[in-house]
């Protein structure tokens, strides 16, 4: 199964050097993630000393990457070779749960000669 190579998405609506020769449409990404109980309690700990709360932002960081890379293999399904306007996007769900999206529009594209 193809998937799109993460240089070839921009979060412009261009990408310098190619030019688009075919749009496939929005392709996304969706991942569900809640907290641990165990995560929830690290988070807590560090809350107290305050500053960065890595837990969260790794748990985050992880997340966010793995929407990307469903991102990716969703674009790389319709037969594009980048992805254009990529966003996130991220919604509670319920609490403790939240969704992360990324999505964009997957396009051909070809080099500039």
């Amino acid at each position: 199964m193809p998937i799109v190579d993460a240089g070839m998405v921009t979060s412009g609506v261009e990408l310098p050097g190619y030019r688009i020769v075919r749009n496939f449409g929005i392709v996304r990404g969706i991942v569900v993630r809640s907290r641990s109980i165990i995560g929830n309690l690290g988070a807590a700990l560090q809350t107290i000393v305050g500053g960065n709360i890595t837990i969260l932002t790794n748990l985050c960081e992880k997340t966010r990457q793995d929407a990307f890379e469903l991102l990716l293999q969703h674009a790389g399904e319709h037969g594009a070779n980048a992805v254009i306007a990529m966003r996130y996007d991220a919604t509670e769900v319920m609490q403790g749960v939240t969704e992360v999206l990324a999505y964009g529009s997957a396009v051909q594209v070809e080099r500039i000669s």
